[in-house]
């Protein structure tokens, strides 16, 4: 399941490196052997042309599609099972964008997010994570991928920088179309500017003042808003792209005028854009989505004062599609496959 030893696998098999970086391209972009000018019986090894078929098989059972779940903006939300029957979601959205999961459950325990509510059950190979990309793309076209399904992507943090450097290789996924979704783990700071493939950042703010950021985020970083933001602008200022900071939008928590002065102290004059996201309902769970009337003051608000905000919703809205919630339903005996809306 380790991106790593398919690739000693490949070699095994007699495949030089531009052999392997052939077949991994092929699989992640979804695309049969025989395309382009050379084809597989004039270029690769005959020992790893006889393998293909039983590697192809494996390769695509890391990540099976259970079920799907399309919504009339253009998104559909996956529920994927993979090789030991646990199941993760995966997101196609509008305009070419695919958001992907990097562990079953998650450690944080976001005190709004379904996902957490299950705790960490496990890690995500680097293989699972890379095959929600190619099982995506045997769907539609997939130009770029955000790690902000289910898990911390930093609790999980080798298996999702392998996914990133091979997405970004031989994936055909522009670099800052890859984007790395973290509560704040201080790791991500260090490790990060390293690599072959340096993404976008986005970072869970979800409230300007430290003692809510703990009550919603119990079991993240020990980081002030302050402090996550400064670490921020600098991974913005050193890769020359903006970090993208995520506000989950909570009526009667976040919403509020003293929070929104605290957005403009920390954001205004940063290489940021504020994601700004109205709260997916989950029934038995006591916050609440604002209206989008609100959502759309705040905004205007914010792009006054020098914030640039992008209010955003979250996909799946009619489908009670909410990070963690197919999973939940499947578990409960619940799973439903939704029919696609006319255009």
């Amino acid at each position: 399941m380790q991106i790593e030893l398919i690739r000693e696998r490949l070699r095994a098999l007699g495949a030089k490196p531009t052999h392997e970086q052939r077949v991994l391209r092929d699989w992640l972009q979804a695309r049969p052997y025989d395309h382009g000018r050379r084809r597989p019986q004039d270029f690769l090894p005959k020992s790893l042309r006889d393998a293909l078929p039983v590697m192809d098989a494996e390769l695509q059972g890391m990540a099976k599609l259970l079920s799907s779940h399309p919504t009339e903006d253009g998104s559909a939300r996956l529920l994927v099972a993979l090789h030991d029957g646990q199941t993760v979601e995966s997101v196609l959205l509008p305009r070419g964008g695919l958001c992907v999961s990097s562990q079953v459950g998650c450690a944080v325990g976001c005190q709004f997010c379904m996902t957490g509510r299950s705790g960490l059950i496990r890690q995500l190979s680097s293989g699972e994570i890379l095959a929600q990309l190619a099982l995506a793309r045997r769907q539609r076209a997939v130009s770029k991928v955000v790690f902000m399904g289910m898990g911390e992507p930093a609790h999980n943090l080798d298996n999702v920088m392998d996914a990133i450097e091979l997405m970004g290789m031989e994936g055909d996924i522009g670099h800052k179309n890859l984007v790395f979704s973290t509560v704040g783990d201080p790791r991500v700071f260090d490790r990060l500017p390293r690599g072959p493939v340096k993404p976008a950042l986005a970072l869970s703010l979800h409230t300007t003042k430290p003692a809510l950021r703990e009550k919603l985020l119990p079991r993240a970083p020990r980081l002030s808003p302050q402090e996550l933001v400064e670490q921020g602008e600098r991974y913005a200022r050193a890769t020359a792209y903006p970090v993208q900071y995520q506000w989950t939008l909570l009526e009667g928590i976040n919403d509020g005028d003293d929070e929104l002065e605290g957005i403009v102290a920390l954001l205004k004059d940063k290489y940021a854009v504020l994601n700004m996201i109205p709260y997916n309902t989950i029934p038995d769970l006591a916050f609440k989505r604002p209206s989008w009337e609100r959502a759309r003051d705040i905004a205007r608000w914010l792009h006054r004062r020098g914030v640039l905000c992008k209010l955003r919703d979250s996909a799946a809205q009619e489908v009670d599609g909410g990070c963690g919630q197919l999973r939940a339903r499947a578990l409960a005996g619940g799973t439903r496959t939704i029919a696609v809306y006319p255009a």
